[in-house]
């Protein structure tokens, strides 16, 4: 007997043999490959989870997260949404919680002249060299300009700068992915010397 014909009539042999074990019942779904990819293995975490079975829980399988860790989502600097009622609530109670030192300023001047410097400038004036090329224009200078949403960009308070930098105002797109809530902090001390003309 030929090969192929072979491997043919034991295709043919197992393909009826799987039929009529599959019509056999109705209800029946037939022989199952792989059981656990279709029944859930996990435990339901609103349920009680049996201590017999499963001894390393008490209770409920929703435990209690580790101790200092944050849910997703979670800021612990407020959520404030991406609104002007937002930037005018951060402006009110968003407060620098890092302490103004020579290391918090250096490290803010650093992400400043990665990040910001591009548009802003090195000193703050708006002219950085996207602005010099012009690829963008009508970024303020920070001790003479004017802010888009009201107001001078002097008068700018720390939440104000914050919020800005997680969102992104005008051409400004947001930073937030880009630099961390605590570094963002740093940017805005450096940013608050560069209004005083340091």
């Amino acid at each position: 007997m030929n090969k192929n014909k072979f491997v043919f009539t034991a295709f043919l042999a197992i393909a009826f043999a799987a039929s009529v074990t599959a019509c056999k019942d109705k209800r029946s779904t037939g022989l199952e490959y792989a059981r656990n990819m279709y029944d859930p293995i996990a435990l339901n975490p609103d349920q009680p989870v049996d201590t017999a079975a499963v001894p390393s829980f008490k209770g409920h399988a929703a435990q209690l997260p580790p101790a200092h860790t944050k849910p997703v989502g979670f800021s612990e600097y407020g959520n404030y949404p991406n609104t002007k009622e937002g930037y005018e609530a951060a402006g009110v109670s968003l407060l620098n919680p890092l302490p103004v030192d020579t290391v918090n300023l250096a490290e803010g001047k650093h992400l400043f002249t990665v990040f910001c410097s591009p548009c802003h400038g090195d000193k703050g004036d708006g002219q950085g060299h996207l602005v010099k090329i012009e690829k963008f224009s009508g970024v303020p200078a920070y001790q003479t300009g004017a802010s888009s949403r009201g107001g001078n960009m002097v008068d700018l308070t720390a939440g104000k700068i914050f919020h800005t930098i997680t969102y992104g105002v005008n051409n400004m797109g947001s930073h937030a992915s880009q630099i961390t809530p605590t570094d963002r902090w740093k940017v805005v001390m450096y940013v608050q010397q560069l209004q005083k003309g340091q």
